[in-house]
């Protein structure tokens, strides 16, 4: 992603809860265009990134159509969701999504690292569930204010506790396997 596209992602949620009741909807979904324009170059890159792009046009020109909040308050549920899809695919279809990040570090990577990373995709598989189900009930029934402490602090905050988290695991399982 850019660092326009992390950008919007971050300020996504501050963004909703301020513009709400100051700006329509449809022009909030301008943001949900912006990534996904700044995704464009993506889809050389990946096809699920495709995926992606269609379920955030689909999000925003809804909002458009129909000048409502909710498509807006969906989309961090919608990202969960296609990132659990895009992890998920790859426990079905290896090498796993932590395995792919890690040889683009470590071209020798090794055989005994496989099982372990295999067990780091399916907890961000548990992570992604988890998140992006408290996303849509935030986006279904809680206020705005509630949906946006969520979406644009608690859940980077999780997300960061589990990237530690897991730093932290993968230096004790080299240390311990001498890989």
């Amino acid at each position: 992603m850019t660092v326009v596209t992390v950008f919007i992602a971050l300020l996504y949620p501050l963004a909703i809860w301020l513009g709400q009741g100051r700006v329509e909807p449809r022009f909030l979904a301008v943001l949900l265009l912006c990534a996904a324009l700044t995704g464009l170059h993506a889809l050389k890159v990946r096809h699920a990134w495709r995926w992606w792009l269609g379920g955030t046009l689909l999000l925003a020109l809804y909002t458009v159509w129909t000048n409502a909040l909710l498509p807006l308050k969906l989309y961090p549920a919608f990202v969960n969701a296609a990132m659990l899809g895009l992890f998920g695919y790859s426990l079905i279809f290896p090498p796993s999504m932590a395995e792919r990040f890690a040889r683009l570090r470590d071209a020798n990577f090794p055989v005994e690292a496989i099982g372990y990373t295999r067990q780091v995709t399916q907890v961000w598989c548990v992570f992604f569930a988890v998140n992006g189900a408290i996303a849509l009930t935030t986006a279904l029934w809680a206020s705005a204010a509630v949906w946006s402490l969520y979406n644009g602090l608690i859940a980077y905050l999780l997300m960061g506790f589990l990237f530690a988290g897991e730093y932290f695991v993968r230096g004790h399982f080299k240390r311990r396997h001498h890989v």
